[in-house]
C-alpha cells in the first residue's frame, strides 16, 4: 500500500461531498507530474484529502478504489482518473503551517511544490500527519 495527498477546492468538492457521494472520479489532473503518479496508484492505497485555497488543511482519509482509466473531462486520452472513497474525517485537521513547522513534513510536495493537486508521501510521513490530527 501507497500514501498519498490529494488537493480540492472545499467549493469545488469537498470531503463531505465525498462522504455524501461515497465514491467519486478524481478527474481534472492536467499535470504531467501528477498523471504520473495517478497512474501508480492502486486500490487500497490511503490518501490524505487536503482542502486548499479556503482551509489549507488536511480534513480526512480516503483510499483509491481502482486503477487509473482515460479521464471522461479530457479530450486527451493520456489525462487519467483513479476512483476514490472516503475513509473518515480526521479527529484533528492538520494545517499547512504544520506541514511547514514539522522537520518530517517540511519537505514533502505539498510545501515544495504547492500547485501539484496530487502527490506521493512516505510511510513516515503519513502516519506524521495522523498522528498530528490526534489519532
Amino acid at each position: 500500500m501507497r500514501h498519498w495527498l490529494v488537493k480540492s477546492e472545499p467549493t469545488v468538492y469537498s470531503f463531505d461531498q465525498l462522504v455524501a457521494e461515497k465514491r467519486t472520479a478524481w478527474t481534472g489532473i492536467r499535470n504531467n507530474q501528477a498523471r504520473l503518479w495517478l497512474l501508480e496508484m492502486q486500490p487500497g492505497d490511503r490518501l490524505l484529502y487536503y482542502h486548499s485555497n479556503v482551509g489549507k488543511e488536511v480534513v480526512g482519509v480516503a483510499e483509491v478504489v481502482g486503477t487509473a482509466y482515460p479521464d471522461p473531462t479530457a479530450e486527451d486520452p493520456r489525462w487519467v482518473c483513479v476512483d476514490v472513497a472516503p475513509v473518515r474525517a480526521l479527529a484533528r485537521t492538520v494545517s499547512l503551517q504544520q506541514f511547514r513547522d514539522d522537520p518530517l513534513l517540511k519537505d514533502t510536495y505539498l510545501v515544495k511544490q504547492g500547485r501539484l493537486s496530487t502527490m506521493p508521501l512516505s510511510p513516515e510521513q503519513y502516519a506524521r500527519v495522523l498522528a498530528l490530527a490526534g489519532e
